[in-house]
């Protein structure tokens, strides 16, 4: 992949798109001016906070991401280039299946953004789906962190100056206010979920060493897609894979072990393989 690309190599590019847009509509007519980009540039970079540029010395345009940034960004575009053939080309339907189930909130994943990006107090209704009660809050919201196909906001709460995490399917009447923040200089995304599994943060747990084996076929999965960026692989032969990780045991986490089933094996710590085996007991009356 060119890091450069010059507009004449842009345009020659859009043409060959909208040759095979014009295909499934003929009604689609081509316009791609520089003037025409330059406002697309703004608008991407306001809407999805990627950051094109024009390198005089290369003579090209390219994308300003560090490496973090660019795995968020390669995979929001494989996301949009799924979602743009299967609506693009009817015909892939039949071999591409997506889930129909689809979590609510998402339709506040622009405005969330653009508050943030911003620095604008937010205020809405939340629902506690584990006592059915709705409050209304005001927070200054500072991230977005999605896990398991659900969207999460994460910020200050101007009640009681905690930073928290609200899921955005109970959030309802959003509205963003122009009432301006200043960002904690405490507040780090990454040291917050560093040692965490999902979006709970411990309370006064302590660290813990995990240690976890899996039936060979369950542990390819695990090392395809590692559970953690703490997981270490202790043993890999046809009798178990045994991997090892330094985490929090928080909610989410337990209830992923759970879905496991007998597919895997808590060696360490103790209390962790109690507590599990306590729940399956429970689950089986």
């Amino acid at each position: 992949m060119k890091p450069f690309i010059s507009f004449d190599e842009l345009e020659a590019f859009m043409g060959q798109q909208f040759k095979y847009l014009q295909e499934q509509d003929e009604g689609i007519e081509f316009a791609f001016s520089k003037r025409t980009f330059q406002r697309d540039i703004k608008e991407i970079n306001h809407l999805i906070g990627v950051d094109i540029k024009f390198s005089k010395k290369e003579k090209g345009y390219y994308i300003e991401t560090g490496e973090a940034e660019n795995q968020h960004f390669q995979r929001m575009l494989e996301a949009f280039d799924l979602f743009n053939s299967l609506n693009i080309a009817g015909d892939l339907t039949p071999f591409v299946h997506v889930e129909k189930r689809k979590p609510a909130g998402t339709d506040n994943l622009y405005g969330l953004l653009h508050a943030i990006k911003n620095k604008l107090q937010i205020s809405y209704e939340y629902e506690k789906y584990w006592d059915d009660t709705i409050l209304h809050k005001t927070l200054q919201p500072y991230a977005l962190k999605e896990f398991k196909n659900r969207w999460y906001v994460l910020g200050k709460d101007i009640k009681d100056g905690y930073i928290k995490t609200f899921g955005l399917d109970r959030m309802t009447e959003m509205e963003i206010s122009s009432i301006r923040f200043k960002v904690d200089p405490n507040f780090n995304m990454e040291e917050i979920f560093r040692n965490c599994y999902g979006i709970i943060t411990p309370d006064d747990q302590e660290l813990e060493d995990i240690v976890l084996s899996f039936t060979p076929e369950q542990g390819k999965y695990a090392k395809s897609l590692p559970l953690h960026d703490s997981q270490e692989i202790l043993i890999d032969n046809d009798r178990e894979i045994r991997i090892q990780l330094k985490l929090y045991v928080t909610f989410d986490f337990m209830m992923e072990l759970l879905s496991y089933g007998d597919a895997v094996k808590v060696i360490a710590p103790l209390s962790l393989a109690k507590e599990l085996k306590e729940k399956h007991k429970r689950a089986c009356k």
